[in-house]
């Protein structure tokens, strides 16, 4: 299997560069569990969608201001990309952008309280060790929201309200579960009375997310690691609704690669552990029997993902048709409903 069998051609104007006025606006393709029909709807039309007993699974990471600009001493400017803590103390590991290769020792100053300094490097790769009388509330009032490279603008005080969902609890993400964009607390209080219920796990999405694939051969591609959280509430939930013969609904891709990376023979584990799960057609699904996702990159993992849940063919045919009737893509566009493809 090739990385361009999931090819296709967008044209700029449908990537969607700011996020509409109300959340529940955007628009939603429907796909069918036993037939290649496909339907337009809207996002509020979801209460429609729930059948009876229902389980959504939510990820409720928190998306942190993690660009960081700064200057060396030099007067060089340097961009800082937070991935994750490593550690105690404030050492974070990062992404170092600057017109030179950050040497270990180089200090980057992001205000007169807020420093960092280079501990080691590997590429961009680098860990960083924070300096501020409080760092966390530091990072908040220096920091960017990490919008995704192909939102070509400055992030703005709109995108900090925006670019999280209403449901976000734990901070650590450098990218929103972006599908979860679209639910409101009065769009799920509908959804509960259709007959859902909802769970949450906690994947800390990564920059990895928006990373092009390297290689040729789908089968040759390593995945980015991302740490995650399945709560024992969650995974009570998941594995009586499963014995129950009720649907799981995973909203976002990743919370589907949460539930499928913690699960063994059908049975959700309780637990924090890191996944690099990879999802391409092929794979046997345990869990997840349906997904809302957003419109993903050409060539990308999320869309070999959705391929995997629903045919690769009637995923770029619904892709085709998303085109043509110009639906809005990627973070801040529109969004899929994906039941898994019945067996013939």
């Amino acid at each position: 299997m090739q990385v361009s069998d999931f090819d296709f051609e967008l044209p700029e104007h449908l990537i969607a560069k700011k996020p509409l006025q109300q959340r529940d606006a955007s628009r939603l393709l429907c796909l069918a569990s036993s037939d290649d029909a496909i339907v337009d709807a809207m996002i509020r039309d979801l209460p429609a969608l729930v059948k009876p007993g229902d389980l959504w699974v939510l990820n409720d990471t928190r998306v942190i201001p993690a660009r960081l600009v700064g200057v060396k001493p030099s007067g060089g400017k340097v961009e800082v990309l937070l991935l994750e803590p490593a550690g105690e103390n404030h050492i974070w590991l990062a992404w170092g952008k600057s017109n030179k290769p950050l040497k270990p020792g180089t200090v980057v100053n992001f205000s007169d309280e807020f420093s960092a300094e280079v501990l080691s490097r590997d590429g961009k790769n680098i860990e960083v060790l924070l300096r501020a009388d409080d760092v966390a509330a530091a990072i908040e009032v220096h920091g960017h929201m990490p919008l995704p490279p192909y939102i070509d603008r400055p992030d703005s005080e709109e995108d900090k309200e925006r670019y999280q969902t209403v449901f976000a609890r734990h901070a650590g993400a450098v990218a929103a579960p972006t599908a979860g964009l679209h639910l409101t607390a009065e769009l799920m209080a509908a959804m509960q009375d259709a007959g859902a219920s909802f769970a949450h796990v906690t994947l800390h999405v990564g920059p990895g997310t928006f990373q092009p694939v390297q290689v040729d051969d789908v089968d040759s591609h390593v995945m980015h690691e991302e740490a995650y959280i399945v709560p024992a509430e969650t995974a009570a939930q998941v594995n009586l609704a499963k014995a129950e013969g009720r649907r799981v609904v995973a909203v976002g891709t990743t919370s589907l690669r949460t539930l499928e990376a913690a699960s063994a023979g059908g049975e959700l584990k309780a637990g924090a552990g890191r996944t690099s799960i990879f999802i391409y057609p092929g794979y046997h699904f345990q869990i997840v029997d349906a997904l809302l996702t957003n419109f993903h990159l050409p060539k990308s993992t999320l869309i070999m993902l959705v391929a995997a849940l629903a045919g690769r063919d009637r995923v770029l045919a619904a892709y085709a048709h998303a085109r043509e009737e110009e639906y809005r893509f990627y973070s801040y566009g529109d969004a899929m409903f994906v039941p898994r493809r019945c067996e013939s």
